[in-house]
């Protein structure tokens, strides 16, 4: 499983020090009600800038929250985003599976195209299906289980 079994990204790895291993409270509760709430250090500041400035059509939906919690949030994410060259480059559409780590992480080579379209998994998003500690933030290579 070479690639694909190491870690994602760990939340801080090569981050500054003021990346916080504890998530905000609000952004555990408002973006894990939909999905995991992926680890800021996925994105550059910039990509989640954009993502907090449009929740009104995130992705499909209407994920708007009140102002300050949308500012609250989005403070945070600025100051624990992904800092390090891996992460720099902003992702077409700010998707984290469109990003360069992440597609040589789960290269076709590591990832058959058909574990996508699985049911158990329904998308590249979808981490939690084979990362079984994703949301909490660990994607180690003891944890991965791609189902059937």
């Amino acid at each position: 499983m070479g690639l694909l079994a190491a870690s994602c990204l760990g939340a801080a790895h090569g981050a500054a020090s003021s990346v916080s291993a504890t998530p905000l409270a609000k952004y555990q509760q408002e973006c894990a009600a939909c999905h995991i709430a992926y680890p800021a250090g996925m994105l550059p500041a910039a990509s989640w800038q954009r993502l907090m400035g449009t929740l009104g059509k995130h992705y499909g939906a209407d994920a708007s929250l009140d102002e300050a919690t949308t500012h609250e949030i989005g403070a945070w994410l600025k100051t624990q985003a992904g800092s390090y060259k891996r992460v720099s480059e902003e992702p077409p559409q700010d998707r984290i599976t469109r990003s360069a780590w992440f597609l040589q992480k789960h290269r076709a080579g590591e990832v058959p195209p058909d574990v996508w379209k699985r049911a158990s998994v329904g998308s590249a998003a979808n981490c939690s299906a084979c990362h079984g500690h994703a949301a909490q933030g660990s994607f180690g290579e003891r944890d991965i289980k791609i189902p059937n």
